[in-house]
């Protein structure tokens, strides 16, 4: 991006924020949303509030990110247990599970808001996800959730260069969504399914695979990795190894994606 380009966008963004007067930021820990609220404590100061949704379908290590991050920035924060497992529609799993997920975070977000006298609040989408396939932009769009990454023109490549520059750490984090979206649709999910995932993920993270997905087919683990690391899971003592950490997890058949890593795959099903 052309330095010209980008101080445009910041000074886009700066006054958008500002003009809030105070602002609430659904605050994940993901690079989105660390971006958002950095910006959004330099246009408000005081006037900005994070807020974190825990459940046992959100990694652990991006909440407590989140609250390094927080502290760091000098930023208030509210850690929120929000409990999307206990929603029928959530555990169908259907297309639209996003939609319900986000609807009942950001219900408890905008109520939380409320209560600290803060009318406005925003998520960390930016224009690479209007391509995709998010039901939960739809009820962000219908509670009045704001975008101002949309509106002052960020991609996810602005955001982190501009983290880079600004000596922000994170940076360079991977994606992390929700492990509700490693369970293909149309298969229930379940805190146990949600388990499995959690535990594979942080074995083979703990074996160097820093991009790591484990898609939980009812019992058989679809792992996906960094397209440049395809050939590590199935060296013979790499396959002997993750093969014996899944199965004990409660996998009974362990797969590898031969296609690498890709955001949104399941999104094909």
């Amino acid at each position: 991006m052309e330095k010209k380009e980008n101080e445009s966008k910041l000074a886009s963004l700066l006054r958008l924020l500002k003009s809030y007067g105070s602002l609430a930021v659904a605050f994940s820990g993901g690079v989105d949303s660390t971006f958002l609220v950095a910006c959004a404590k330099k246009a408000l100061g005081e006037g900005v509030l994070a807020i974190t949704a825990r459940s046992p379908i959100h990694p652990k290590d991006d909440l407590n990110f989140a609250k390094a991050m927080a502290h760091e920035l000098g930023v208030r924060h509210i850690v929120l247990d929000t409990e999307e497992l206990e929603d029928p529609k959530f555990r169908e799993n259907t297309k639209d599970r996003c939609y319900h997920c986000k609807k009942h975070i950001f219900e408890k977000i905008v109520k939380s808001a409320k209560e600290q006298g803060i009318n406005t609040v925003a998520h960390g989408i930016t224009l690479d996800d209007l391509k995709d396939h998010r039901p939960g932009i739809k009820a962000a769009e219908e509670m009045g959730i704001v975008a101002p990454l949309v509106e002052a023109g960020f991609t996810k490549k602005d955001l982190r260069a501009n983290m880079r520059n600004m000596g922000l750490v994170g940076w360079d984090k991977p994606a992390s969504p929700c492990f509700a979206s490693r369970i293909p649709y149309g298969h229930a999910i379940t805190l146990e399914k949600i388990g499995q995932v959690r535990k594979a993920e942080r074995a083979l993270k703990s074996l160097g695979y820093k991009l790591v997905r484990v898609r939980n087919w009812d019992g058989m683990a679809v792992i996906e990795v960094d397209p440049s690391m395809l050939t590590k899971p199935v060296e013979l003592s790499q396959r002997k190894l993750i093969v014996e950490e899944l199965k004990k997890i409660g996998f009974k058949v362990v797969a590898l994606d031969l296609e690498g890593y890709e955001s949104g795959k399941l999104n094909r099903f």
